[in-house]
């Protein structure tokens, strides 16, 4: 008899060698599969799934086991308590990006307009977040990716994030000339020879939206260099980072004339975010 409870336990024996939460991606893809919450699988253990659930199941199973990201087999993820769309097509939202979010909305008054563009906003978390966060704010957000934009732009009349300007730009080259309160960005940040893009879920995300020449440090410098003139005086230029590269990364800000510049750190205890202020 093939009951929640036998398909639960198989699965975990077969995820246990390739994850640190098997039995949370088993029920997972299971709910997934039989279309039903997880509390459905705790209070119907010995159910009998049908023949075309258990296939489904089984297809699943078979992706995670072979490192497929949970995020791309359900197709979301949730960022600051919102629930978002992803593919393969754009980088899986992580808790660190949520820091981003939590500097902004200390730099920009919820109750005062401001201007703000989101470079490479591939899922459109940060933009989405911060147009329902600052509902006086107008948000403006880029990609060099088409397919990442049509993702973004679902998210964003998922959640009625109608007041957000999705433009198709590498980095500034299309953006509108303006001047923002704020330039925030989540770039490439990867050295392209890191060993760990070869572990985890790295190896299935989109390598542009990761890595970037000069130990990953190609990016960050043009796009603080190429901010300077899309922000206001006394406008913010914020960035995430990987954790090895905080000192680099203030000294591309201060060698490009930002004053008050600081790191901030992640909940790991990690620097993961940058700041600067335009003079």
């Amino acid at each position: 008899m093939t009951t929640i409870a036998t398909l639960l336990r198989d699965a975990v024996a077969i995820l246990a060698a390739g994850s640190d939460s098997a039995a949370l991606d088993a029920e997972i893809l299971l709910s997934l599969a039989l279309d039903k919450p997880r509390s459905y699988l705790r209070a119907w253990p010995d159910r009998e799934p049908v023949a075309d659930q258990i296939e489904r199941f089984n297809a699943l199973l078979q992706q995670r086991h072979q490192g497929a990201p949970i995020a791309y087999l359900t197709g979301r993820r949730e960022f600051w308590s919102r629930d978002f769309q992803v593919t393969p097509d754009v980088l899986i939202p992580r808790p660190e990006t949520e820091l981003l979010i939590e500097i902004s909305l200390t730099l920009l008054p919820k109750d005062q307009p401001a201007k703000l563009i989101d470079l490479g906003t591939g899922s459109g978390i940060i933009a989405i977040t911060l147009a329902k966060e600052l509902p006086n704010a107008e948000v403006t957000a880029t990609d060099l990716s088409l397919a990442a934009l049509k993702i973004a732009k679902h998210n964003a009349s998922e959640h009625q994030a109608d007041r957000i300007r999705f433009i198709h730009s590498n980095w500034f080259a299309s953006a509108p000339p303006e001047k923002f309160d704020l330039v925030i960005s989540n770039p490439p940040y990867i050295a392209e020879n890191d060993s760990h893009l070869d572990q985890g879920d790295l190896r299935f995300e989109p390598r542009s939206a990761l890595t970037a020449p000069h130990q990953g440090l190609a990016d960050i410098q043009t796009l603080a260099s190429d901010a300077r003139p899309y922000l206001k005086t006394g406008g913010h230029l914020l960035v995430e980072h990987g954790y090895d590269q905080e000192h680099a990364v203030q000294s591309i800000f201060r060698n490009l004339g930002y004053d008050s510049v600081q790191t901030y750190k992640d909940l790991s205890g990690r620097p993961r975010a940058t700041y600067g202020r335009n003079r």
